[in-house]
This record gives structure tokens, C-alpha cells and sequence, in this order.
């Protein structure tokens, strides 16, 4: 289950600087701001799973 959350982790991280790179290229301010988002939440289950595992 660690590694699943993990690789959907990465994915999102992924799918969040798509949003963010595709946003700026259509100068969609708000496709930015959910690709950031994105990233953020990703990073923040990322750092809970690495804390959780120790």
C-alpha cells in the first residue's frame, strides 16, 4: 500500500507540472494555479508517507 501511495504520489507531481507548463503556454492563470496545487498536495503526502515509514 506505502508503494502504490507513493507511485500515485509521482503521478500527480507529474499531472501537476503538465497543468502548470500547458497553463502557461495558454496563458491560463487558473490551470496554473491548479497544476501548483497539484504539486503541493503531492509533496505534502509524499513528506507524510516518508515520516510515517521512520
Amino acid at each position: 500500500m506505502k508503494y502504490f501511495l507513493a507511485l500515485v504520489a509521482v503521478l500527480v507531481v507529474a499531472l501537476g507540472v503538465a497543468g502548470v507548463v500547458y497553463g502557461e503556454a495558454d496563458d491560463s492563470p487558473g490551470l496554473q494555479l491548479l497544476g501548483a496545487v497539484l504539486v503541493i498536495g503531492a509533496v505534502a503526502i509524499g513528506v507524510r508517507l516518508v515520516r510515517r515509514s521512520r
